[in-house]
């Protein structure tokens, strides 16, 4: 006889009270083997207490307690008996529940601060391998200022005396600074005391798991009904295809709009991939003219941004209303979208820029959205790719912008421009790949100038466009360090786009991380 239990997939709500934040600390949970989910932090405790889970974290966020409108949580989430964890805003507004005060502290913290763990048995759940005094990152106006006799502190820098606590008799640890940033060298260390120590996790979450999981839920969400998946090319739409069509089959519909804003070959890469590789119903729809017409001479970034998403609107819902019987629109929006376009469970976060894969689709067309991979990181969508079966060169693609290269031909929009940016392209493109480099690389592209630049060819002086080179280096795609290339990799790039490329006069290569810049370029 087999006694064996069946097997309970641990979940750890956290709730989301608007940190940037949120999702690094989602991803070091799931990255310990546990299942991170975020929820609404108003989530009331009897419907966390149904997710039967293993602990609670409370996240950060730019508010401060003692405002009138400052997010809260359910008092009673205390009384479930599963350990939770309060990270900076998290912290202090369980301190606040549970009897303390909180205040604006008399000097702020932002940046490294050096932590002082107390030499003390209390401590040793929470810093246990974590040296005695070590680097944190810290980001707060507001700090615990005093608790009550059930509280223990556990850790202090210089301006905070009360720099991590616990609760004398419920499962209840809360840090100031935040653990779950790479800024915190054993921030992750804390993270796994506090899931295996504390919670007594067993990591037995996969990626596989989150596959399954997406897969019911997705079944759930459309029942019998038809969904259109808006497919761009990149691995963020084809996972989200792959994904979807393993769940539902033929109920599954995409649509490829060519909007002459495509990297060089895209169009023949998508057809040949979903109709020959996935065996998936795929319309294609030729907009070329369509685009251009709508951004000519248009030069400011978020204008063109504006207007290409409104073309792709009037493209898909045409191409759309042919598909019969569909309710449901898929899109491979991911969590960095989510949080740049402003949105997110508290919706605090700054507008950094505009995505037409986020927000106003569904309004438009009609549809309810499903969107699979809303909380994953680009990282993350690559492994669930893997495990989906995608092609290798179609899971590790680099990233390509919605508005496409629009955003990477600064200034006007037209044929000529875009073909000698798409040209430009592939030669940085082949000449990284034929380096061995494409695969440690995050994001590689050229980018189209509004510069022309004195050049000597043979005995003729002439102006000619300005060519400059982009590769990043990134996990998380939410900062990004510029890629330390080779010099004979640039020069030869360079060469042959000056060579190649005859009416290129100059090659630069852009060394900006981010922040302080974005990615992109527009």
């Amino acid at each position: 006889m087999n006694n064996a239990k069946p097997t309970v997939e641990e979940t750890l709500p956290i709730l989301d009270f608007g940190s940037q934040y949120v999702q690094l600390i989602a991803r070091r949970v799931r990255e310990a083997g546990v299942r991170a989910l975020l929820v609404d932090p108003a989530t009331h405790a009897e419907e966390l207490k149904k997710l039967n889970p293993v602990g609670i974290i409370l996240s950060g966020g730019p508010s401060s307690v003692y405002q009138a409108d400052a997010p809260r949580c359910d008092e009673n989430i205390f009384n479930l008996g599963v350990p939770i964890l309060g990270i900076c805003y998290g912290m202090q507004i369980a301190a606040e529940l549970l009897g303390g005060k909180v205040k604006k502290g008399n000097a702020g913290e932002y940046g490294a601060a050096r932590l002082t763990v107390a030499a003390t048995p209390e401590a040793d759940d929470l810093f246990t391998g974590v040296p005695p005094s070590t680097n944190v990152w810290m980001s707060h106006g507001d700090q615990v200022n005093a608790l009550g006799n059930e509280f223990i502190s556990l850790a202090a820098t210089q301006t905070c005396s009360l720099a991590a606590i616990r609760h004398r008799s419920r499962p209840f640890f809360g840090v100031q600074f935040h653990p779950e940033v790479t800024h915190t060298p054993h921030g992750g260390k804390v993270l796994e005391n506090f899931l295996y120590r504390i919670c007594k996790a067993t990591g037995t979450w996969r990626m596989n798991n989150f596959m399954e999981t997406s897969i019911e839920a997705i079944r759930r969400q459309v029942g019998t009904g038809r969904v259109i998946c808006g497919l761009s090319g990149g691995v963020d739409s084809a996972v989200a295809a792959a994904l979807i069509h393993r769940a539902i089959g033929h109920q599954l519909t995409c649509i490829f709009v060519d909007n002459g804003l495509l990297r060089k070959n895209e169009r023949q890469s998508v057809e040949s991939t979903f109709r020959d590789h996935f065996h998936i119903d795929l319309r294609v729809v030729d907009a070329e003219d369509e685009f251009l017409s709508a951004l000519k001479g248009v030069t400011e970034p978020q204008e063109k941004r504006k207007l290409i998403g409104k073309a792709f609107v009037d493209v898909f819902k045409r191409e759309a209303q042919t598909i019969h019987d569909a309710r449901f629109l898929a899109q491979g929006t991911l969590y960095p979208d989510v949080i740049e376009s402003g949105q997110g469970y508290w919706r605090t976060a700054a507008n950094i820029k505009l995505h037409h894969n986020v927000g106003g689709l569904p309004a438009e067309l009609g549809f309810e959205l499903v969107e699979p991979l809303r909380e994953l990181f680009k990282d993350e969508v690559r492994r669930l790719g893997e495990v989906l079966g995608l092609p290798e060169p179609m899971v590790w693609r680099h990233p390509f912008p919605g508005p496409g290269l629009a955003v990477r031909c600064i200034g006007e929009i037209t044929r000529e421009r875009l073909d000698l940016l798409r040209d430009a392209d592939e030669i940085f493109l082949e000449e990284v790949v034929a380096a061995g480099l494409y695969r440690s690389t995050a994001q590689t592209f050229a980018v189209l100038l509004p510069v022309q630049s004195v050049a000597v060819m043979g005995d003729d002086r002439s102006y000619n466009p300005v060519i400059a080179l982009r590769s990043v280096d990134s996990s998380d795609f939410m900062t990004a360090d510029w890629s330390r290339l080779p010099y004979d990799l640039l020069a030869r790039v360079s060469s042959r786009i000056v060579n190649e490329l005859r009416t290129v006069s100059r090659v630069v290569y852009d060394v900006t991380s981010k922040p302080p810049g974005t990615i992109e370029w527009e």
